[in-house]
């Protein structure tokens, strides 16, 4: 393995599991020093530890606080996020803006703290972990469809105004990934649809792909790699699917 990255510092939110911790163990794999941003204390702990890196213990719903926040890193992964699966008009008003600040405000936080020192230095990556659903809707979704949406629109922004700076910014758009914020989806996507839970992964979450699988974190972790590599620095204001042939369509 190669350490294309090495002296490197990448930050990965909701990066003590799933997709996050994937991608925090590429990156390590590849020489970066990795920073661990996570609101569960212990875990995050844990996942440093095994990259032999830092970690950040953070609400990332306390936007508030991250108004003066500075970061001095080369690669911003903003991954964390929660689901809610609900109809509009039961859709709790609180419930939906915690969405929209965890994946859209502190996103926006986090690259307004990381561009300076990315500027200074004419290099950063910024990689936003998308979804499926930051390139189309389903119901049940208003708020989660409507974050990744606003997040789409967030990282072009930054690669209009960071290309100049030796700054990228992209999109990862997954399907249904096998982690932990999925399987918790299961019972409340019964609910909604009205059907047995047993039935959810193939009706509703492989219901649109040609690949009938979940897709697997490292997989979404590879192309985050690819992103934040020298071979990537002509790509920018992009949204790269994997979703196994749901955008197809």
């Amino acid at each position: 393995m190669t350490d294309n990255l090495k002296g490197k510092r990448a930050l990965v939110t909701g990066g003590a599991s799933g997709i996050g911790r994937a991608c925090a163990d590429a990156f390590a794999a590849r020489g970066a020093n990795v920073t661990i941003a996570d609101i569960n204390a212990d875990a995050a702990d844990d996942a440093a530890a095994a990259v032999g890196g830092q970690a950040w213990h953070v609400d990332l719903s306390d936007t508030h606080a991250l108004d003066d926040l500075r970061l001095d890193v080369d690669i911003l992964v903003n991954n964390a996020g929660l689901q809610h699966v609900s109809p509009i008009q039961e859709f709790g008003p609180d419930t939906f803006r915690l969405l929209h600040s965890i994946m859209l405000v502190a996103p926006y936080l986090l690259i307004r703290a990381a561009l300076p020192g990315m500027y200074e230095r004419g290099w950063g990556r910024v990689i936003n972990v998308s979804s499926v659903h930051g390139l189309r809707a389903s119901a049940f979704k208003s708020a989660y469809v409507s974050a990744k949406h606003g997040l789409e629109g967030l990282s072009k922004v930054t690669a209009l105004e960071g290309g100049p700076h030796g700054v990228t910014s992209n999109c990862i758009n997954p399907s249904y990934v096998r982690t932990p914020l999925v399987e918790k989806q299961i019972a409340d996507q019964a609910r909604v649809h009205d059907i047995p839970e047993e039935d959810v992964v193939a009706t509703i979450m492989l219901g649109e792909t040609a690949i009938k699988r979940l897709v697997e974190p490292h997989e979404v972790a590879s192309l985050a790699l690819w992103l934040a590599s020298e071979d990537a620095g002509m790509v920018t204001g992009s949204s790269y699917t994997i979703d196994g042939g749901w955008t197809a369509k």
